[in-house]
């Protein structure tokens, strides 16, 4: 992991810690809600993923000798970098849980604390939990249409620098099962998966002696590529020679891997010539700039391929590349706060809120989310927060309280759970989401509400503040 620290920051959050320090307005209790305004990948959902990492950080986070320094020579005064030295998040979270199913508009995090630590956290909250959700929502696209085949990111060396990282983890929590980014699974504790690349091959005077030396070190873990030269002429035939002299030796051949030409055609002639050979369980991966499109374009094939290698496309969560996720203030100085906009859709939610996933009463998700006040029970309709005098009854449907508490008084509340852990739930939540928004064309759109008290509460701010 990154050593983070306080300078993790942008400027202006500093700028205006300064004047909350010196205006005695540090210490006032403030909510921040985090969400965010357009699904990526023109889907129906998007996957919540980044929030472990998050919260360790938050844990530890402060300000060392060089950030002071750095502060001191940007002239910043020395009685707020003397407070600075004493910073820690002392503060509350308030979340989904990682791996869930989230929508725009609903706060998917909030955070209570006093002002000053609140502001300081938002380019770091923002950072993590932006590409992260980005990053695990794409990896869930593409276990939507691999099914049961095994998924490997191979992304690092495209990543964007140190993303490629978290975007490992991130795709594990999407999905997929294992990364090549062998610092990722230590970590994270990710299982591991690689193969060789063409040049360990073109070091050698011939293919055939590049093989049967990988096999040799790598007899439990063999996965030979068979393109460098010629696939079917070269590539493939010298895989199965290989593979039969393993099996005299007592071992197996794991598998061979395409990474380039007519993936569907070079599988089905790969399965043709390995099953000929008596090699029914080596498996068939397939790279190659792959993405969901691509992996439905095979499958739709018929194309017999076991693994999917997928890099580029994954860690920078192509095409979007960003996720739109904000910040905005709810509460502070004992009221409510609100933005105002032009555009009704950036019109924010006031108050410290609950967000609530209505059932069936045989627990099957309806398709909409209804925000209200934190201690609003009672309300029986949801509103529209972005079509004035559209709204929903709700009365008959069950509700679940999405937003738990993550950590109290800066400190972890909640068990830590591990990547794999994180998965498990995210599969269960997307059991539940109905087939019409994960659907890649034209997804059905996720209805999020507004509470009765909550649209009264945003009505009367919105006059009050109309009027000044």
């Amino acid at each position: 992991m990154i050593d983070y620290t306080g300078s993790y920051t942008d400027q202006y959050q500093l700028s205006m810690a300064l004047v909350y320090f010196r205006h005695g307005r540090a210490e006032k209790k403030a909510v921040f809600d985090y969400f965010f305004r357009k699904l990526p990948f023109n889907g129906g959902y998007a996957v919540f993923a980044g929030l472990g990492d998050l919260i360790d950080i938050l844990e530890t986070l402060q300000f060392d000798d060089k950030d002071i320094s750095l502060l001191r020579k940007h002239g910043f005064p020395e009685d707020f970098l003397k407070y600075l030295k004493g910073f820690r998040f002392r503060g509350n979270l308030y979340s989904c849980r990682e791996g869930d199913i989230v929508f725009p508009t609903m706060p998917v995090l909030q955070v209570e604390a006093n002002l000053l630590e609140a502001q300081i956290i938002e380019t770091l909250l923002l950072n993590i939990l932006n590409f992260q959700t980005l990053i695990a929502t794409k990896a869930s696209r593409i276990r939507l249409i691999a099914g049961d085949r095994r998924l490997v990111d191979f992304g690092l060396r495209r990543a964007h620098g140190p993303g490629g990282y978290y975007a490992s983890r991130a795709a594990v929590v999407g999905g997929f099962d294992a990364t090549s980014n062998v610092r990722a699974g230590r970590d994270y504790d990710i299982p591991v998966s690689g193969t060789m690349a063409h040049s360990f091959i073109q070091s050698y005077d011939d293919e055939l002696t590049a093989f049967r030396d990988f096999a040799r070190e790598q007899p439990g873990n063999c996965v030979l590529l068979v393109d460098t030269y010629n696939t079917l002429e070269t590539g493939i035939p010298n895989a199965i020679r290989v593979g039969r002299e393993m099996q005299g030796r007592g071992e197996k051949l794991r598998g061979i891997r395409l990474d380039s030409g007519d993936l569907a055609y070079l599988a089905k002639e790969a399965r043709k010539s390995l099953d000929e050979a008596g090699l029914e369980y080596v498996k068939i991966a397939a790279s190659n700039q792959l993405d969901e499109d691509v992996i439905k374009s095979l499958n739709d094939q018929n194309a017999p391929i076991d693994i999917f290698g997928v890099g580029t496309s994954l860690v920078t969560g192509s095409p979007d590349a960003a996720l739109d996720g904000i910040y905005k203030l709810s509460f502070a100085g004992g009221k409510p706060r609100i933005k105002l906009s032009e555009s009704i859709s950036k019109i924010t939610l006031p108050h410290k809120k609950q967000v609530h996933r209505l059932k069936t009463n045989s627990d099957e998700w309806i398709g909409a989310d209804a925000v209200s006040l934190e201690n609003e029970k009672d309300f029986k309709n949801m509103h529209s927060p972005l079509e004035p005098g559209k709204s929903m009854c709700i009365e008959s449907f069950r509700r679940e309280a999405l937003l738990e508490q993550m950590m109290k008084e800066g400190k972890r509340s909640t068990e830590k759970l591990s990547v794999q852990e994180i998965s498990a739930y995210r599969q269960h939540r997307m059991n539940k989401l109905p087939l019409e928004y994960k659907r890649f064309v034209n997804p059905h759109i996720y209805k999020i509400g507004i509470s009765d008290g909550l649209k009264r509460e945003r009505d009367r701010l919105i006059d009050h503040y109309k009027k000044q």
